[in-house]
């Protein structure tokens, strides 16, 4: 019935030479509409230019993450959180990243830093559900979660 269905993401426009600035809007707006392979050719593009820039490697960071690129996320959040330790987006993004990879034990003390910093309740909710699961596989006993 739908065999002959084909679909198309949204085209990318991009100037050879896109400063980082525009890079940056340019590739969240992709990110936005799903499209982090596309994104990463921007982000790409722009840090060639500026390796350094945070806002665009949280955003290359973020593709991965869409991508379930997990190593390659790991790696620059992991950079990001030393760089910017008070950075909760990258702190928690570094946690969910370890928490994909089953690394839970690992994914914790990120993702409590998060939200204590943040005071998300979403940020508490995702500690609260790696507690449970490191205590329902014996890694922490029930009495450590009070």
């Amino acid at each position: 019935m739908f065999d002959d269905v084909t679909i198309q993401g949204p085209p990318v426009l991009q100037p050879a030479h896109l400063r980082p600035e525009s890079a940056y809007r340019v590739a969240h707006d992709l990110l936005v509409e799903r499209a982090p392979r596309e994104a990463l050719e921007v982000l790409e593009r722009a840090l060639e230019l500026e390796p350094a820039n945070t806002g665009l490697r949280a955003l290359r960071a973020w593709a991965h993450l869409m991508r379930a690129q997990l190593q390659k996320a790991e790696t620059e959040l992991r950079s990001l959180v030393e760089e910017t330790p008070d950075d909760v987006w990258a702190r928690f993004a570094l946690g969910r990243a370890l928490v994909r990879q089953s690394r839970l034990p690992d994914a914790l003390p990120h993702l409590r830093m998060a939200a204590v910093m943040s005071g998300d309740p979403e940020h508490e909710v995702e500690v609260l559900r790696v507690e449970r699961m490191l205590a329902e596989a014996g890694h922490l006993s029930w009495d450590q979660l009070t």
